[in-house]
């Protein structure tokens, strides 16, 4: 939740504490570091649920006989659960970018835009994968559109952290 929308649905006790000296940067830094954690959680969760169907893909594979497709579909389940661990392992908030109390708003929108577009990305990768289906397209076709839209995803999730890095260095 952004900051500003967590004002609204802030209690009276916080109200008030938010006129202390520091506390409103002290809570918008802490809003910004919970937002980014359950956008990260709810990312990596998206993916770790699609994850079964890619099973029953394989079992479809299986079935139909085309086991030379078996081993990269295993592929794309170690490439899924790579990028599904490379979301899950940041620290919460990148504490460099958070702690600034005073964040650039310009950079905060550019990450924020950033964010929607890999929610997108995120949202449409785990569709497909639960949307796989033994008939239609080859094995084959279907092995390389996923790895490269796990591979986009994962380099989308690299610029993320670079544009976050950007700001506690000094940039």
């Amino acid at each position: 939740m952004e900051p500003h929308q967590h004002a609204e649905s802030r209690n009276f006790v916080e109200s008030i504490l938010r006129w202390i000296p520091g506390f409103r940067g002290y809570l918008e830094k802490e809003y910004r570091r919970e937002a980014d954690y359950l956008l990260r959680t709810t990312m990596a969760d998206q993916l770790q649920a699609a994850k079964p169907s890619l099973d029953e893909y394989a079992r479809g594979l299986l079935n139909s006989g085309h086991l030379d497709a078996l081993p990269e579909i295993d592929r794309i389940r170690v490439n899924l659960d790579k990028l599904i661990g490379l979301i899950r392992a940041q620290v919460r908030g990148y504490s460099g970018f958070f702690d600034y109390v005073r964040v650039d708003a310009g950079l905060l929108d550019r990450v924020y835009e950033h964010d929607l577009r890999m929610v997108e990305q995120c949202e449409a990768l785990a569709s497909s994968i639960r949307q796989l289906e033994v008939k239609g397209d080859t094995p084959a076709s279907v092995v390389s559109d996923l790895l490269r839209r796990i591979s986009e995803f994962e380099q989308a999730f690299k610029v993320r952290g670079e544009m976050l890095q950007g700001v506690s260095g000094g940039e």
